[in-house]
């Protein structure tokens, strides 16, 4: 299977990238081997191959999610460059 540089314009017009003539060829070799070994890994037989559900056995071990106050209303306001009583001053975003 192969592609042309039609199918690259396509591609990269929805992706929103831009390539000029030079990158334009090297992303079209670059699609075309992705391609030919994706045909490659067609040929293999994987009839009696289970899917992949995790890349190892291993199993996260997480902490139990816990609200507490680590850092004061103070600590947290006295290293703000700007404040006001109890929260911190922040530039106007919205008109």
């Amino acid at each position: 299977m192969s592609t042309d540089i039609q199918t690259i314009r396509k591609l990269a017009h929805l992706a929103r990238l831009e390539f000029n003539d030079e990158k334009e060829q090297d992303m079209l070799q670059d699609l075309n081997k992705i391609l030919n070994w994706v045909d490659q890994l067609r040929e293999l037989d994987t009839e009696n191959v289970e899917p992949l559900v995790h890349m190892s056995e291993e199993v996260n071990v997480l902490r139990d999610d816990m609200a507490q106050n680590t850092v004061s209303h103070e600590q947290a306001l006295a290293n703000a460059p700007k404040k006001d009583s109890d929260y911190f001053r922040v530039p106007k975003v919205l008109e």
